[in-house]
This record gives C-alpha cells, structure tokens and sequence, in this order.
C-alpha cells in the first residue's frame, strides 16, 4: 500500500501491527522516520544488557497509545524500524568477550595486557561506525529522518559523521548522566565513555550542550573548562540547586536552548533520566531528570524554532523486567514525533 491509504485504513485505536515499532503499519518505504537499531555494547565498562536494548523497545512499543496531546494524529508521521544486523549482534556478542579479558588484564596484578585483544575490539568497533555511517547517510540520502537506537553510548558516532556530510554547523545536546568526554577509555578508541570525546573531533558540531551531567572525572572538567566555550554544562547539581533556590525549570529549559544553534542533534543517554526510571541501564546514577521535565525541554525546544536534524537514544537494557524497555519506548515516540514537527514535517497541535 501506498503511505496515503495506509492512513486512510489504518486504525490508530485498533491493536497495532504484530512485530512493528509501535505497531506501527509502517515499513522502510513509506515510513518517513526510520530508527535504525545497533545491538552493541563491546566496551560497555559496567553492567551489560544494552545490547538487548533495541529488541526490548521494539517489544514494549506495542504498548504505546498512540495518541498525543501537543501533536495532531502523530501516528501519521510514519515510523520504522530498520532491520536489525544480525553480524553486527554476533560480532558484539565475540568482542565484548575479548573487551572483557583486556578489561580484566587492566585490573590484575599479575596479568599482562593483550595489545591483541585491545587491537581486535578497536577494529571491530572502527567497523560498526563505519556501518552506522554508511546505513544513515544512505537513509538520509533518501530523505528519511533518522534516528539510532542503541546498545551503549558509542553507537551514535558513524550516524553523527553522516550528519556532518549534510551540515556545515549543528549543536549537539547531551542529556546524560556521564559527561563522555574520555579519550580513548580503557584503551578503546570508541568507548561508551569517549563518544562526546570523538564527536567533537567533527568541525561541524559547533556546539556541545551537556544536561543532567552528575558522574565525571577531573580530565573531563579540563576538557570542558579549556574548550573556551565550545562545551556548555549544566550539571545535575547546578539545575538542582537553582530549583531549590526557586528558579523555574521554564527559566533552565530557555537558558538551555538559547546555547544551542539553529540547527540541534539529540544524543540521549536513558541514564540522563532519574534511575527510578531506568534501573537496568548500564551505569546508573543517583539524581537526574523526570520524564516530563524532557518532555517539556523538547517541547521548548521545537517551539523555539530550533531544527532537530536527528537524533540517538541509547543504554537501554531490559533487565528481569519491561521496565527500562517500556521507558525507553515512550521516550523514542516523543523524540521521534517532536523532530518531525521540527523539521515541518507534521503539523503540532
């Protein structure tokens, strides 16, 4: 069916399609959104599980309503998501092995480190944001919006190098509870804990807006401090401590925005939120934003003006229950439908 007539038949009350995102009747070719999924966490440096991540939401989405106050008939934006790589699921599953023997050998007394092991995983990740680069930028040469669906922090970086291929200059807004700003952590190149590190080794990303920040080392406030203002940080603490002192999170959300460009990239790290929210995530810390203070920071955000030309959503994990999986879900529905109004592509409400 064409796009128009699954909007003409399709019913946004009725159970949704089995086995699509938000049961969704949506595929590759008239979806205008497509979340592209990246089951990888080889350098993951604490609790495993992220890798599931994209299965997971999948999953849970069928428990989505689909109705949305502040966008009318969202449903229709059409979102998809892209298959799911099964060698890049196997060649997480062999690496994150070897990642672990070299993790162990950093933490031995007696144990030598393996340049072999480190080399392996360096090369194998050097390899999955090559695919993550290649997959989005083919996307977005069709004129999809695009988002990434990890697996752990490091997934985003090939996709945000597609981006810097179609945008001279864009911002970046971080909302996350680590600040990733780690060279080469532990030896990785493209470590959970460096992506920030290496995206701003792009000339293109003009700008990073970091949110939520609450667990950092002394290297990483260096970085920020010497970046002569090309690093913005609001930390957890700092948000907290203006609220307390009753600032209004309106006041924070519009101090927020006005650091940004025209034109934002979202990189959202699901341990950015409380971890009442989202105890399974792979690094959980204590603090950290509710659900609807995001919600209403991307609602300013699109009301503004600014441009969402894309966006990541990472570090879900399952765990024993859907918990984190039905957060997750919830959260890539709002992104998604806010980036299409964004861009023009759907009218709000």
């Amino acid at each position: 069916m064409t796009r128009e007539e699954i909007i003409r038949t399709f019913n946004p009350n009725a159970p949704g399609t089995n086995g699509t995102l938000f049961g969704l009747p949506f595929d590759e070719h008239t979806a205008q959104i497509i979340v592209v999924p990246v089951p990888w966490e080889v350098t993951v440096s604490y609790h495993e599980g992220t890798a599931r991540g994209p299965e997971a939401i999948l999953e849970a989405s069928a428990q989505v309503d689909l109705y949305d106050r502040n966008i009318s008939n969202a449903w229709q934006i059409g979102i998809a998501l892209a298959a799911i790589n099964e060698k890049l699921k196997e060649d997480n599953r062999k690496l994150r092995e070897t990642a672990a023997l070299h993790i162990q050998s950093l933490t031995s007394e007696t144990a030598d480190v393996n340049t072999q092991h480190l080399d392996a995983v360096n090369q194998g990740c050097e390899e999955m944001v090559r695919y993550v680069k290649q997959t989005t930028r083919n996307y977005l040469a069709q004129g999809k919006m695009v988002a990434v669906l990890g697996g752990d922090h490091s997934t985003p970086l090939g996709f945000i190098q597609a981006l810097s291929e179609q945008h001279d200059r864009f911002s970046i807004l971080q909302i996350d509870a680590h600040a990733d700003l780690r060279k080469a952590y532990e030896g990785f190149i493209y470590s959970h804990a460096s992506i920030m590190y290496n995206a701003l080794k792009l000339p293109a990303v003009n700008r990073l807006i970091q949110v939520g920040i609450r667990d950092f080392c002394e290297e990483e406030v260096q970085v920020i401090e010497r970046s002569m203002g090309r690093i913005k940080t609001f930390y957890d603490e700092d948000i907290k401590n203006s609220m307390y002192e009753g600032r209004s999170w309106q006041s924070l959300c519009n101090d927020i925005i006005q650091e940004l460009n025209e034109k934002v990239y979202i990189s959202f790290d699901i341990d950015g939120l409380n971890p009442s929210l989202c105890p399974n995530t792979g690094t959980p810390v204590a603090g950290g934003l509710e659900f609807h203070q995001v919600l209403y920071l991307l609602r300013k955000l699109v009301e503004s003006g600014k441009k969402i030309i894309g966006f990541d959503l990472n570090e879900v994990a399952p765990g024993e229950s859907d918990w984190d999986a039905n957060v997750g879900a919830r959260l890539l529905y709002q992104l998604c439908n806010w980036m299409a109004v964004s861009q023009g592509k759907h009218p709000k409400r």
